[in-house]
This record gives structure tokens, C-alpha cells and sequence, in this order.
């Protein structure tokens, strides 16, 4: 029993010095590693603050080159000189950008104008077909009787065919000749019923 305790008592020492061994050597590394990360952190404040130099200097930069555009008239203002010479004199090429940002800024122009000529040619081109105003009008002008919103959508649709005419939007219009004392409304029941105007009143 004595050897057997004595051989244990001497692998726990040794176990026990190793464990102890082992957490020496892993402070050792925790001590090295906070170090180059305290190092690390130390570079990359130093980075932000460099970072948030060159941004400033990028705005300015950037603000110096946009009021170059009145050079185009001839009357730079004496800011905008000051600036560009500036700026000519640090980075040659940043007037360089600033000339091709306005030459792609300034491509847009003729294609909205192109697209304006297209929706004018649109526009005196639609006067040709009549308006469904006129062409409710007509109709109501040249009925007899009393129509409902829907006989006269109906009969618009029949006449022109390529319109897609609409209940709804005929109802609309109807309302809307009434509003303008081009057309009367009347009641029959739950139904309601529009004609011309009486051209006596």
C-alpha cells in the first residue's frame, strides 16, 4: 500500500507541475498576444484618423472641382480659380475627372430631349382621332331618347372598336358633360340616364 501511494503522490507531482507549467506558458501567450493586439489597435486608430484626413481632403477636393463648371461662361469666380489652381498644382489629373463627370453628366441631355421630341410628336398626333368627350357628345346630341352609361359605352365600343371604350370611364365622362351643362342627368328608378342638352334652355 505504501509503494502504491508513494506512486501516486509522485504522477500527481508531476501532473500537477505540468498543469502548472501549462498555464505559465498560456499567460506567456495571452501577454504576447494582447500585446500585438494593443499594437494592432494602435495602427488601425491611426489608420481611422488618416482615413478620416484624406475623406476631408476628398470633399474639398471634390467641393473645388464643382464650381469649375462657370469657367464654361467665361467668369470663374476667384474661389473657384484659387481652388483649381490648388488642385492643379497637387493632383493633375483631378481636373482631368472633373471635366469627364461633366461631359457623362451632360450625355443625358439630348436623349431627354430626344424622348421630349417623341412624346410632342405623340401629343399632335393623338388631336386626329376625337376625344371621347366629343365622341359622347355626339352621340348624345344625335339620340332620341334617354341612355344609360352602359348603352352608351356600348354603342362607342361598336362605333370604335380599336379605342377599348370602357363603361367606367364613359360613366366619367357623362358625369362630366353634366358638370359642364353638356349633358343632363335623369333618374328612372334605380337607374340614371343622360341626354343632349336642351338646346332651348
Amino acid at each position: 500500500m505504501t509503494d502504491t501511494t508513494a506512486v501516486e503522490n509522485g504522477v500527481t507531482s508531476q501532473y500537477v507541475a505540468r498543469v502548472a507549467d501549462d498555464l505559465e506558458d498560456n499567460r506567456k501567450e495571452q501577454e504576447r498576444l494582447g500585446a500585438e493586439i494593443a499594437a494592432l489597435q494602435s495602427q488601425l486608430a491611426s489608420l481611422d484618423k488618416d482615413r478620416e484626413v484624406l475623406l476631408s481632403l476628398q470633399k474639398t477636393l471634390g467641393a473645388a472641382s464643382v464650381p469649375a463648371a462657370p469657367e464654361a461662361d467665361g467668369a470663374p469666380s476667384p474661389t473657384a480659380t484659387a481652388a483649381t489652381a490648388a488642385v492643379d498644382g497637387q493632383t493633375p489629373v483631378t481636373p482631368a475627372k472633373g471635366r469627364k463627370a461633366r461631359a457623362k453628366k451632360s450625355v443625358p441631355a439630348p436623349r431627354k430631349a430626344e424622348g421630349t421630341a417623341k412624346k410632342a410628336s405623340v401629343k399632335t398626333a393623338a388631336p386626329q382621332q376625337p376625344s371621347l368627350v366629343s365622341l359622347t357628345h355626339e352621340f348624345l346630341a344625335g339620340q332620341t331618347e334617354p341612355r344609360s352609361a352602359a348603352e352608351v359605352a356600348e354603342a362607342l365600343a361598336q362605333q370604335h372598336p380599336d379605342r377599348g371604350i370602357k363603361a367606367t370611364v364613359v360613366r366619367t365622362t357623362l358625369e362630366g358633360l353634366v358638370a359642364k351643362n353638356r349633358a343632363q342627368r335623369s333618374k328612372q328608378g334605380s337607374s340614371v340616364f343622360y341626354t343632349a342638352p336642351d338646346p332651348t334652355t
